[in-house]
């Protein structure tokens, strides 16, 4: 099938130089240091990277910027906070309004309230000064992506790309959201949540948390092999938890959409995600087919003779087997990004306003070794 003849869905191509989030490019500014990752004697902290205040400054000129107000989490829930976010990007434009709540009702839910501030620019001031790859601005040598907790705000230059300028995603979702969320008494997470209802009929909804490239997409849009079990999904990465007043914790998924890894998913691994994004997505770094499909490896999709490929650098491409293996069709973090409400398993409460009731968090981490790529533990 290929995906050809996708409905609505739009194919983009990046720069080759702008192709992931940058952790390393990516700081959160605090007065102190200890505000912000615990201080290394040996190196550079892995768990995130401070910039004081006074060495931090950044400056946008040049390009028409877009406004765009939007709501993590289903508008008007308690659990839900508002951001804005300016931007010279349509591509964000789109992407924002797939993956996140965007747009008037989101102003009118403001009013007078507090919101995040986010500020974003692919770094291109115009007149241009080189031409552009794949027609994607971008300043690769001058990425940087901050976080100023104590002002609420975000500030990311130079990068198009995925979690670096989708500000509602890790940048408010998890580093801001985690910061207010200490302030405020909650959660804010990386992880899964999914319904699982047995086959007596009883449901209970899970959290559960894994390294990236665990399967937790996999897992959240899973099809049971046992008769009797159903799953059903409310959000595949970031959960917002708060204890309600029965004492019952209580989470909400604050994203609108999927932002998943394309390589590796195909009707064997996630049916699910494959039917969710046959329409009204936006694929970025695939590979795209003569007959106005996509295609990536792993998709296990058998490549007609009749079609012919055009790879993610926009350059005709051909399988090659044996000894030389070649470049891939689609970038190894090629994403689709598409709708939830898409998903044929989407839990019926996904955008329940109070949230659903967790009834238990898994756990789970890679092994050193062996055919297994995690391994967890349940809390309840």
């Amino acid at each position: 099938m290929l995906f050809s003849h996708l409905f609505f869905s739009w194919l983009a191509r990046t720069d080759p130089r702008d192709v992931a989030r940058i952790e390393s490019k990516t700081v959160i500014v605090t007065q102190e240091q200890r505000d912000t990752v615990p201080v290394s004697k040996s190196g550079v902290s892995q768990l995130g990277r401070w910039m004081s205040e006074d060495d931090f400054e950044k400056s946008f000129k040049c390009r028409t910027m877009y406004v765009i107000p939007f709501s993590m989490g289903p508008i008007g829930s308690s659990l839900a906070k508002i951001g804005i976010q300016l931007t010279d990007s349509p591509y964000v434009v789109a992407s924002m309004r797939i993956m996140t709540r965007m747009g008037t009702a989101v102003l009118e839910a403001l009013r007078e309230g507090e919101f995040v501030k986010c500020l974003h620019s692919v770094g291109c001031p115009l007149p241009l000064k080189k031409p552009l790859v794949n027609n994607w601005p971008c300043n690769p040598e001058l990425t940087l992506i901050a976080h100023i907790p104590d002002r609420r705000e975000i500030i990311s230059f130079g990068s198009g790309y995925g979690g670096n300028s989708l500000l509602g995603k890790k940048c408010f979702a998890l580093r801001i959201a985690s910061r207010i969320a200490k302030e405020e008494g909650w959660l804010a997470e990386h992880m899964l949540i999914l319904g699982i209802t047995n086959p007596e009929g009883k449901k209970k909804y899970f959290a559960a948390a894994f390294p990236s490239a665990c399967g937790k997409t996999n897992l959240a849009m899973m099809r049971p092999s046992v008769p009797g079990w159903k799953i059903e999904c409310v959000g595949d990465d970031i959960a917002w938890m708060k204890f309600d007043g029965q004492g019952n914790l209580r989470a909400i998924n604050p994203e609108n959409g999927f932002f998943g890894v394309a390589p590796g998913t195909s009707v064997k691994t996630n049916p699910n995600a494959m039917e969710t994004i046959s329409k009204n997505t936006i694929f970025t770094n695939v590979a795209e087919t003569s007959d106005g499909g996509v295609y990536w490896e792993g998709m296990d999709e058998c490549l007609t003779p009749e079609i012919t490929l055009t790879s993610w650098k926009n350059k005709d491409w051909t399988p090659v087997f044996f000894i030389f293996p070649g470049e891939p069709a689609a970038h190894p973090n090629s994403r689709f990004c598409t709708p939830a409400s898409q998903c044929p398993i989407i839990d019926p409460e996904w955008e329940s306003s109070e949230g659903v009731p967790i009834e238990g968090i898994i756990f789970g981490g890679r092994r050193p070794a062996g055919n297994y790529p995690y391994c967890f533990h349940v809390s309840s």
